[in-house]
């Protein structure tokens, strides 16, 4: 079972940039399909990122651009850069992961996915 542990939130003003990570104490990280979803006060969690074992990623329409997200299998971490950011990516950032179908698969629904983290806050001023 893995446990993941995210790191690098903060405050900022908008237009600035933020590296997220997320280290999974899981040794077979790299079969793991990896996403980062995020939930801002009042509203669902939703998937930004993702990127499967075989490093395929996706990315929600309004990150397009300005987030990648990556992965270095021999530390067991994923990141998550954050460029342009703007006052409407203030949420709580989420971490997670699930064993895929097959290598190329990735996924940015949030029932997908089997283990959590416990978050990271963003808050983007503008």
């Amino acid at each position: 079972q893995a446990s993941l542990e995210e790191s690098g939130g903060g405050s900022l003003q908008a237009g600035g940039s933020l590296r997220l990570s997320c280290a999974a104490s899981e040794n077979s990280f790299a079969t793991y399909c990896m996403a980062w979803f995020r939930q801002a006060p009042g509203k669902e969690r939703e998937g930004v990122a993702s990127i499967g074992s075989g490093a395929v990623t996706s990315y929600a329409d309004s990150v397009k651009g300005r987030f990648t997200i990556s992965r270095d299998n021999a530390k067991n971490t994923l990141y998550l850069e954050m460029n342009s950011l703007k006052s409407e990516d203030t949420a709580m950032y989420y971490c997670a992961a699930t064993f895929p179908p097959y290598e190329s698969w990735n996924s940015l629904r949030e029932y997908a996915y089997n283990y959590w983290g416990q978050g990271t806050q963003v808050t983007v001023s503008s």
